[in-house]
């Protein structure tokens, strides 16, 4: 017990010392030159982050935005050290970390923490109804979900924690192969690599699923534990070196079609701050949220460019027999998940929030692929 709460022990008192000194620098401001503040004065208080990704990925480079905004915004009064995944816990341990005060905070996603309930999954992985990840991270913010989460986290789990979510991912690739596949039926038997509720949905189709964290994938697949497998992205597969043990790359899939980075703060941590870096941590997310789109959209397309082009890999589109098998796959899913009253509640507000945001959407955007194929004649195979 003494190792767990050593960590958070020294965190409470650098945070008391923070508080007790003020963010105007209490009694001992009051003498002070009116030319200085007296906030600079003082040593900023370090919040200890740590990430679910190895130290090479590239979202420790989102990460990293998140941290230079969240220390510019305070003026230098936060200072978060960011620590990749096993520094202090595994990469799916970093919930149960934070909310026991062995960190501050955590960069990850819900389906890490899956194992406490599978309702996490809703919050990043979960059922899909015709929503983007940009639909998804609205519903979070403007149509529920954000409650739905604090009480399944704080009322159901009883967790010390509180979470925001920010930058709404691109849909998943159904990802790295050895050999084609053009079907549901060549799908089975497969030892894959996912997480969540993709888990219980691609099992449900056939294969059989381990669900690792992401530097263990490459390791897996040249030991033969998985034969094929899924991350998230092109430029976090080719760090990993994905190239290297599969040559079929398959963009496209209903198994994880919409997510978003969750930010994890201990909320005796979080509640202690004073009501301006409470907003700052919390806004924070959605700065860095626009950045790591930004940094996202450049990134993924160069080295899906370079995974293709240079690396003699084969970039496929998920065939359309495969996504209507995913589809049929998700609603026996659904069933079951709606025994749960819990579950029932989240996928019911989902799907209203879908309803009405997606036929907007849908209705509204024109064919983008019509004006690609328009001006850039013969290149995507769709």
């Amino acid at each position: 017990m003494t190792e767990k709460t050593a960590p958070k022990t020294t965190s409470a008192l650098s945070r008391r010392s923070f508080l007790s000194k003020g963010a105007l620098g209490g009694t001992v401001a009051a003498g002070a030159a009116l030319s200085a503040p007296a906030v600079l004065a003082q040593a900023p208080l370090v919040v200890r982050m740590q990430t679910s990704w190895p130290a090479s990925d590239i979202w420790m480079d989102f990460a990293q935005q998140y941290i230079d905004r969240v220390e510019a915004m305070s003026g230098g009064r936060l200072s978060i050290d960011l620590l990749p995944a096993g520094a202090v816990v595994g990469a799916f341990q970093v919930m149960d970390a934070v909310n026991d005060g062995v960190i501050d905070m955590a960069h990850t996603v819900p389906v890490y923490w899956y194992g406490k309930s599978k309702a996490a999954s809703f919050f990043g992985t979960g059922p899909v109804f015709g929503g983007s990840a940009n639909t998804m991270l609205g519903w979070f913010y403007q149509g529920g979900g954000a409650e739905l989460y604090r009480e399944l986290t704080q009322d159901i789990l009883g967790l010390n924690v509180v979470g925001f979510m920010g930058f709404p991912m691109p849909a998943q690739p159904f990802g790295w192969f050895k050999e084609e596949v053009n079907t549901a039926a060549d799908l089975q038997g497969f030892k894959y690599r996912t997480v969540g509720l993709a888990a219980d949905l691609l099992q449900s189709m056939g294969m059989s699923v381990a669900q690792l964290p992401g530097g263990e994938i490459v390791p897996a697949m040249e030991r033969g534990v998985i034969d094929a497998f899924e991350f998230n992205n092109p430029s976090s597969d080719l760090r990993f070196g994905a190239p290297d043990v599969a040559k079929n790359y398959y963009l496209s899939s209903y198994h994880q079609a919409s997510e978003s980075f969750e930010f994890i703060i201990n909320q005796d941590f979080y509640t202690d701050l004073g009501d301006d870096l409470q907003a700052i941590l919390r806004y924070g997310v959605e700065a860095a949220s626009t950045a790591n789109t930004a940094l996202a959209m450049d990134q993924y397309s160069n080295d899906l460019l370079r995974i293709r082009d240079e690396l003699g890999v084969t970039v496929h589109r998920t065939s359309k027999d495969i996504l209507q098998a995913q589809l049929s796959a998700w609603d026996g899913l659904i069933t079951e998940l709606e025994q749960d009253d819990f579950s029932k509640r989240v996928m019911d507000s989902q799907r209203a929030w879908v309803d009405k945001v997606a036929y907007y959407e849908l209705m509204n955007a024109p064919d983008l692929a019509l004006a690609y194929e328009h001006y850039f004649p013969g290149k995507l195979a769709i």
